[in-house]
């Protein structure tokens, strides 16, 4: 059984960062893709940030060169920077990863428990 255990989230001001961790645990075959959602009150869930294993990284709109995704594949571990944070990027953070390949014959969509992130004015 694989599980992502998420860390880092909290409370900060208009300006401020924060630094979110997720560690992929468990009988781990390949960890794929890693990224972060998020979701806010009665809003969608929407895509953060993600990296693929070869290190391709993608970002929601709302980034605008404020966040980086990082990973330690050794670690299979998968970090969100977050800088100039803004109120409207409060909500509930979620990690996302792809665990699995052809060669043991599954791919698992994993999401972890969430975190949240507050940002106030």
């Amino acid at each position: 059984q694989v599980q992502l255990v998420e860390s880092g989230g909290g409370w900060t001001q208009a300006g401020g960062s924060l630094r979110l961790t997720c560690a992929a645990t468990g009988s781990i075959f390949s960890i794929n893709r890693m990224g972060w959602y998020r979701q806010a009150p009665g809003k969608r869930r929407e895509m953060v940030a993600v990296i693929t294993s070869a290190g391709d990284r993608n970002y929601g709109d709302f980034v605008r060169g404020r966040f980086t995704i990082s990973r330690d594949s050794a670690k299979n571990t998968a970090y969100l920077q977050m800088d100039s944070l803004k109120p409207e990027d409060t909500g509930v953070y979620y990690c996302n990863a792809e665990e699995g390949s052809v060669v043991v014959g599954r791919f698992l969509e994993l999401w972890g428990q969430g975190t949240l992130v507050t940002v106030s004015s």
